[in-house]
Order: C-alpha cells, then structure tokens, then sequence
C-alpha cells in the first residue's frame, strides 16, 4: 500500500475519531483519581512522607482545667528527657499569638489563663513523640480554678456569649400566633458531632533558607494556615508555602482547627532550625478539638385545623465552646436553615452564639444547616399527632408554593422549587402509602418490636454565609507533547473533587481523564483561595478551572485560525483531536504545532460567585446562589424493651442538577445520609461535671459501622433536571446537602416510639436518640397510653 493510502487511511480513522464522544469528561462516572492508590495503600498522607534528618516530634500538653488561671508553669523538668530539643510556652512565640479564623480569641498556647479542658498550653519537641510526652506531662503547671460555665442554658441565663444575638423577622408572629387556631410549644436539645477523620490534625514543617516554612499540612484551607503561619513568625505570608496533596478526612474539622498543629511546629522549626512534625493522638485529638455545635432550640408554632403554619417563633442557641472560631457563620446558616423547604407564616428566627468552656466548636459538614434545618421537622411531626394526621400530608401541605408563600424568613425567593415534584416522585417510587399501611397493621399486632416510617425533604442553600469566600483560582499548564497540568485552590479530602475537576478540563479540551495531571494544592501556585467548603469545592474550583482552560482554548483557536487561514467556527476540539476544516490532528501534535508558533499555553483562571448578598442590618438578602434539594424515606424497627432500632430501608432521590459525576455524586449522597443517620443516633457526646470530654475515642464514641447501614439501600439522582444558574455545567453541590437526609431516620424512629401510644402523642426526644433515650421515650409513651386507658374508664363509669 502506497504511503498516500496510508495517510488517507490514518485521516478517515481520525475522523471516525473525532465522531465519538469522549468518555472520560463531564457527566461520566470516572473512577476517583486516587481510588487505587487509596485501595492499595500506596496515597501518601502527610504522615507517610518520609522523614527529614534531625526531624522532631511535637506534643502538646494539655489543661486539666475547663477554666482555670495558670498560677505557675516552668518546663525545665523537660529537658531532664534525653532527646528533647524545646519546651515552648506562650511567651516563645515571636509574632502574634492569637490564630483566630475571623475574630480574635484563639491564643496558639494558653496566656495565663485556660479556657477548656484540653486545651494546649506548652508543647515539647524531642527525637520521638513518646519522649515528647513523657517531657510535657512532666512540666509543672499549677492553676487557680475559675467558675466553668458548661452548658447552653447555663450560658443563655447569663447571657454568656462570642458575640451578639442576630433575629430574622417576616411579619408579626406575636400576632400569627396569638390568633392561631392550635399553638404547641417545645424544646430540643440536637447533639453535636465529633469529625472522626481517619487522619487526625497534622503538620510537618521544614525551615527554609530565608527564614520562611514548607508546610505539609491535612488541611481544607491552605491560605488560612499559610497566613497565620506567618503571623504567629511574624513574617510576610510570601515566605510561608503550603503543600497539601489530599487529608484522610475532613468534614469541616481541618477548615480552622487544622491550624493549630501547623503553627506550632513551625514555631518549633523557627527556634531550632529543625524540621518539626505534629501528628495528634486520637485522644488528644477529640480533647483538644472542636466539633459540631450541639444546639439548644426552642420554638413556638401557631397552624390551622388543616396543619398549616401561620406564626412560628424559634430561638436556636448554639454552643460555640469558648472561641468565637466560625461560630457567627454556623449560627447564621442554621438561621437560614431553620424553614428547610417550608413556609412558616409569620416567622421571628433567633440565633444566639452561647460561650461555654468547652474546645470552641467549628465547622461540620452542613455548617449549622443540620442543627436548624430538623427543626420544622420536628414541628410538623408535632402537628401531625396533634390532629392525628399522617406527618407526610402536613409536611407536603407546608412546602413553599406560589406567589405569597415563596419568601424565606431572610427574604430570599424560592425560585426553582423542586421539593414537591420530588417528593410525589419518592412517595410512590417507595410505595409510601401502602407501607404506611402495612406498618400501622403490623404494629397493632406486634407488642414489642415497633415499625417506624418517614419521608423528609431537605432544602439546602449553596455558597458561602461569607459572602467574600465565594471566590476561586486556578492555574492550567500544556506541556508539548499534549499533557495537561493541572492545580487550583481546593482540597482533597476524599470527596472527589480532583476528579470533578479534572473532568471539566478534560471536556474543555476534549482530551481524555488520564491527559490530566492534578498536583498537590499548593499557596505557591494558586494564592488567596477559600476554604474547600460549604459545598462549595467543585463550584467554585471548577469553575475558575474552566475559566483557565477556555483562556487558553481561546488563543489555540485563534492561532488555528490564522495558521490555516479559516475562521475561529471552522476550528473544533473534539475527541483528544482538533478538527481545523477538512483537516484533523491528533491535540498532542496541535500542541507542539502551537508551541513553535510562540503561543502561551498557561494560564490562570479566576472566578467569584454571582448575585448573592446579605445585609445583616436588615437581615434581608439572597445569601445562596441556589438551593440544592433532597428527600429520604426511611423505615425502622424499634425493639420497645431495650430501645434499640434498626434501618431496614432507605429510600433517596437527590438532586444535583447535571452531575458532573454520577457515581462520585452516589457515594457522597450514601455517604452523607449515613453520616447524618450517626449524628442523630449512636454518635453522642458526653462530658462530665469538670468538663472533661468522656467520649474521647472510638471506644466510647461509636460512628456508624457497616452494620448500621440500612438493610434495603436505594439511591437516585434526579434526571435530566439542569441547575437553573449558571454553575459549572449546570451541575449543584452534593457535599453537604445529602447530610440532612439522615434527619429522616431520626422521625421514623420518632414514629415508631408514637407507635405504642397509637400516635395520639408526639414523643419528646433529643438528638442523638441513642437507645437509652428511646427506651425513656417509649416508657413516656407508655404512661401516656395508660393515662388515656384510665381517663377512658373514668368516662365510661
């Protein structure tokens, strides 16, 4: 064959090429870019690098005390330990000492004074973290005790807070309620949560030559630790360089929190010139460390004989710990949060940040969402059993609707409702009413075990409370032989956001996945970023990678177009090929083709949120670019005489607009929906009297385990339902949103408790609803049905 055929050959194959679609970008389920690393053990955390020469381990000895003044401290006892380089207080500190994320009120080790039990107030830096250990619990601290102040009532009655109360307010709800056919008042206490990464808080960090840092941190907001960093050194961020591959977990706790590892051991690298290394133990991980607010709410609601709402008044407290930390944002989004997708009529929305001398509690996936969005589901399960109704048919008779009832209490509008659509789609993909049925029966003919059903919806907003975090960056290098480097401003933590990433570029290209190489994130390549969180990863990173690659795209484009002389239409990517005309070429020998025409192939990409803001003065606004939204329907069997329960099906249709990556999106939303499922029954906080936090590991913290998982798994994403706004190829958040469906196994258990008093009452029941718990409600449940069997007799004689 002559080499004319052979070349005619290659072209038509290449054009056949060019056909097909690509298989490996936007809307295909890629598998994670480090799934076989993860699997085989061979993804490198920052504890597995290998170690510097001269390297020291750093442990922090913590306070004793929940409130306490340091009356003395002298660390000489700690150098009597062969090995160890420096003891380090408050006072060696050489620039600032507070790391606060937005306000002040974190010092890096305590000044005098200790605020919590467990938090650090000397650290040590020896050869080995046991000799570091041994060092620090040999310091002699003595303290004077102070009064703790422990809990959120204790907190609210001596209006002991991080910062000022914030009410939102729509109509007069004084009034809707005073002329409310039924009114029902209530309290619950919503537990808190401990993250549980897998990787607890850690940093390495290597002194360089100009009297910066190389900092290898488990991170979600790389700028923050290089700016304070830098701040508690007292040099300009610019020596400060943070690298971040990927974190064994995050869930918020490595938004702040993971700063203060990092900012100690550089502190020990700048006095002793050594490489310096602090890894927590796990115990001293959940000591030292926040978690999710534990709320304290109240709520008074005012509905007709129908169900439906016209006045509701709520007042969330959230337990902040001690520290303002994020805690004005989270109490904000729980505000925000506390309609989920419901019109409350007349509604006064409180939110008051409670100072407790606890470890200052921080973000946790939902941010605050969680605490106030189960709230009206609490309500509506209230008014269910008050008009002796189904709590389906109320909670559908509430969703936000048409004109007059499609305003939050903040005055954003619900545009784009898909809650009712979803749920009809849910209530007869499970067969809800035939089940509701069958459990009603099974129940009358079962004296100890107890089945439960729920169908919950979840409304979530999207984007940063803080409206100046919306914000992104990235950096796209082409090398010559058609390679793609690729680095923005998120963090790894597991959810697949590398992944989502790369795949927007790949289809911005149309080259395939694995052309694609993602680095570590890093403050040297991509400065300011915003934390990797608020759901917001693949929006904001996506987005300002997209921007990047169309940057460049553009000037191939044009280049094409003036090279073989055709217009910009004429010049197409498609398939790891550009179709310029008649003519295709491999993307890897346009490249180089581009390269020797002197055509930049880097650049830059930028991108910041559109239309949100909020002004507090008014609380009015539009905080979220959009809602994302979800609904679960959960079954349970409760066993009355322990009070332990099972999930024996879930059922989930989620919406993420056009999925970016449908079996990405599947696992955050299994994932999600069992980490919610924790929060409200087995994961339960527990200090004592003095403060001391008693569930201080997995051997008293229980997460949910394999076994926990519902028997019966089904999971959908909504079809052919693009976000409305213009995200990144109309895709929407799956991060966080997901969470709140777990709220839907705490009402079932809820049901199936209602159960045993015929569902007449409303079991009052706090958050998590451990087993203990249960048991006490189904006892309350008991007297109340013999107190009805009795008054009926009473009646009848």
């Amino acid at each position: 064959m002559s080499n004319h055929h052979q070349n005619k050959k290659s072209y038509a194959e290449m054009l056949e090429l060019v056909k097909q679609d690509l298989t490996t970008g936007v809307g295909r389920s890629v598998k994670h870019e480090s799934a076989a690393k993860q699997v085989s053990g061979e993804a490198v955390y920052v504890d597995d690098r290998l170690e510097f020469p001269n390297q020291l381990h750093v442990y922090a000895r913590m306070s004793d005390k929940a409130h306490a003044r340091i009356t003395k401290l002298d660390v000489s006892p700690c150098y009597d330990f062969p090995g160890v380089a420096i003891a380090i207080t408050a006072k060696d500190v050489p620039g600032q000492l507070d790391i606060g994320a937005v306000l002040p009120g974190d010092p890096l080790l305590a000044d005098g004074l200790v605020e919590y039990y467990g938090q650090p107030v000397l650290a040590v830096a020896a050869n080995d973290l046991d000799t570091a250990r041994k060092a620090a619990m040999a310091a002699i601290v003595e303290y004077e005790e102070l009064e703790p102040v422990l809990s959120v009532e204790q907190a609210l009655e001596q209006e002991h807070f991080v910062s000022e109360p914030h009410t939102h307010k729509r109509g007069d709800s004084a009034a809707a309620l005073a002329g409310a056919q039924h009114r029902i008042t209530g309290q619950a206490h919503i537990g808190g949560q401990e993250h549980f990464y897998l990787e607890t808080q850690i940093s390495s960090v290597v002194p360089t030559e100009d009297g910066g840092m190389i900092v290898f941190t488990s991170s979600q907001n790389p700028t923050e630790v290089q700016k304070l960093v830098a701040e508690v050194l007292g040099v300009s961020f610019n020596k400060i360089q943070i690298d971040m591959r990927r974190m064994g977990g995050g869930f918020g706790g490595k938004e702040t929190q993971a700063a203060g590892p990092a900012c100690i051991a550089a502190v020990v690298a700048h006095h002793t010139r050594r490489p310096a290394k602090m890894r927590l133990p796990r115990m001293e991980d959940m000591m030292m460390t926040g978690k999710r607010h534990p709320f304290f709410n109240q709520y008074e609601v005012g509905f007709d004989d129908n169900g439906l709402i016209t006045g509701c008044e709520m007042k969330l407290a959230g337990n902040c710990g001690y520290s303002p930390d994020l805690s004005n944002s989270i109490v904000d989004r729980a505000m925000f949060h506390s309609d989920n997708g419901y019109y409350l009529g007349d509604a006064t929305i409180t939110g008051y940040r409670c100072k407790t001398n606890l470890a200052s509690n921080t973000a946790y996936r939902g941010f605050g969402g969680p605490q106030g969005l189960i709230m009206p589901e609490i309500i509506l399960d209230d008014i269910a059993r008050r008009l002796g109704k189904d709590p389906l048919e109320v909670r559908k008779l509430n969703l936000y609707g048409g004109e007059g009832r499609d305003t939050t209490h903040y005055y954003q509008k619900v545009e784009d409702n898909a809650l009712p659509q979803m749920i009809d789609d849910l209530e007869r993909s499970s067969d809800y009413q035939a089940r509701r049925q069958a459990i009603r029966e099974f129940n009358a003919k079962s004296p100890i075990l107890k089945k439960g059903l729920a169908l919950t919806p979840v409304k979530f907003g999207i984007s940063f409370t803080a409206t100046f975090l919306n914000q992104a960056g990235a950096l796209i290098h082409i090398y010559t032989d058609g390679s793609i480097h690729l680095n923005h401003g998120g963090t790894e933590m597991g959810q697949g956001l590398n992944t989502k990433v790369a795949q927007v570029v790949a289809e911005e290209f149309q080259v395939d996945f694995d052309t694609i190489q993602i680095t570590a994130t890093n403050t040297d390549k991509v400065p300011n970023t915003s934390p990797t969180a608020a759901s917001s990863g693949a929006d904001l990173n996506g987005k300002a990678a997209q921007n990047a690659a169309r940057t460049i795209k553009q000037r191939l484009v044009e280049f094409a177009a003036r090279h073989f002389n055709v217009t910009e239409e004429d010049v197409t990517f498609r398939n790891n090929h550009v179709l310029i005309r008649d003519e295709v070429m491999p993307f890897a020998e346009f490249i180089q083709l581009a390269y020797f025409n002197q055509i930049s192939l880097s650049s830059t990409g930028f991108y910041r949120t559109p239309k949100i803001y909020y002004d507090r003065d008014t609380a009015r606004g539009r905080p979220f670019y959009y809602y994302a939204y979800g609904c679960a329907c959960s079954e349970v069997v409760v066993d009355t005489l322990t009070g332990e329960y099972k999930i024996l099906r879930a059922d989930i249709l989620h919406d993420v607009g056009a999925s970016l990556n449908p079996a990405i999106d599947i696992g955050q939303v299994e994932g999600a929906f069992v980490q919610g499922a924790g929060w409200l029954t087995s994961e339960e906080l527990v200090w004592n009297d003095k403060g001391r936090l008693m569930t201080s590991g997995p051997a008293s913290y229980k997460i949910p385990a394999v076994t926990d998982m519902p028997i019966d798994f089904r999971v959908r994403l909504v079809e052919n339902r693009k976000n409305a706004e213009d995200t990144v190829y109309h895709s929407k958040a799956v991060g966080e949103p997901p969470f709140m469906l777990g709220i839907s196994v705490f009402c079932a258990i809820k049901d199936a408790i209602a159960s045993v008093a015929d569902y007449r009452v409303s079991p009052a029941i706090d958050a998590p609803a451990t087993p203990e718990r249960v048991l006490w409600a189904i006892r309350d449940m008991e007297q109340h049905q013999q107190q009805a069997r009795t008054a009926a007799v009473a009646e009848t004689v």
